[in-house]
């Protein structure tokens, strides 16, 4: 689930966001969705070795595609999408409090 249209999806169905106008949605994913980001990307930095985020750092620096960072973090990190996943449900778990 690190696809962030996948997230938006579970972030409205989940949260029960549909009710509201498309426009209210879209402020409201907007700022979900650079919360839920940010974590992925600190828990991500936090698992890699330091070699290995300095060559993720290269990566982004030379606007690397996205597929080719998630083979990188699939790769260096066990479990990335369970990482993933379990950022993305803690989220809406505190979200539906």
């Amino acid at each position: 689930m690190t696809d962030e249209k996948e997230i938006k999806s579970s972030l409205l169905e989940e949260l029960g966001l549909g009710g509201l106008s498309e426009e209210k949605q879209d402020e409201l994913l907007a700022k979900m969705i650079e919360v839920v980001m940010k974590r992925i990307l600190i828990e991500t930095i936090e698992k890699l070795d330091e070699k290995s985020r300095d060559e993720y750092a290269r990566m982004v620096e030379t606007q690397a595609a996205p597929e080719e960072l998630e083979k990188f973090l699939k790769e260096k990190i066990p479990d990335y999408d369970a990482m993933v996943k379990k950022i993305v449900d803690d989220f809406k778990e505190e979200m539906k409090k």
